[in-house]
């Protein structure tokens, strides 16, 4: 219990203890003045009475408040409860927008991985025809000169061949002549 709650009952129970034990006094009557007229009532009850009455006027008070509170705590839970649902929401739909976001720049990612090794290939392709003409070049080059060399090399033996036949047939002639 609250000590604000223990304090009111042993305030009862101290009044009501008092009251008791001072029954007499309480129920002996006395003249009272209520400003216009006076009456012949007994005091203590007058004041027990007034007591209690303010006593039931602070319990309802009490009670009163505690219900507004209760009913207010009660308010604030449901616009809290409507604002983390909103926000859950909300995080939800970012959460969405996030996904789409990085779902859409994968795909550009992937169109642009797409095309760079198409762009690679299509270079590749290009590179390897550039050095198989090259090579075919090199091979006709190759060719032409291995050709000249035998063309060079067969008239160097055919004129080799005159001069040796020439050689020869002078020598003939002059082993005739002699």
């Amino acid at each position: 219990m609250r000590a604000r709650t223990v304090f009111l009952i042993i305030t009862i129970a101290l009044l009501v203890g008092f009251a008791m034990l001072n029954v007499d006094e309480f129920t002996r009557t006395s003249t009272i003045n209520l400003g216009m007229t006076t009456m012949q009532v007994p005091l203590g009850l007058v004041m027990l009475v007034v007591a209690l009455a303010i006593l039931v006027i602070f319990l309802v008070t009490t009670l009163y408040m505690h219900s507004a509170s209760l009913m207010e705590t009660r308010r604030y839970s449901k616009e809290l409860n409507a604002q983390r649902d909103l926000a859950d929401k909300a995080e939800a739909s970012r959460f969405t927008e996030l996904r789409k976001f990085i779902e859409s720049q994968h795909e550009s990612s992937l169109k642009r991985e797409a095309a760079a090794a198409a762009a690679t290939n299509e270079r590749m392709v290009q590179l390897q025809t550039a050095v198989m003409h090259r090579l075919d070049q090199s091979d006709n080059t190759t060719a032409a000169y291995i050709g000249q060399m035998q063309d060079s090399m067969a008239r160097r033996s055919v004129t080799a061949s005159h001069h040796a036949a020439a050689a020869a047939a002078a020598a003939a002639d002059l082993d005739t002549r002699l």
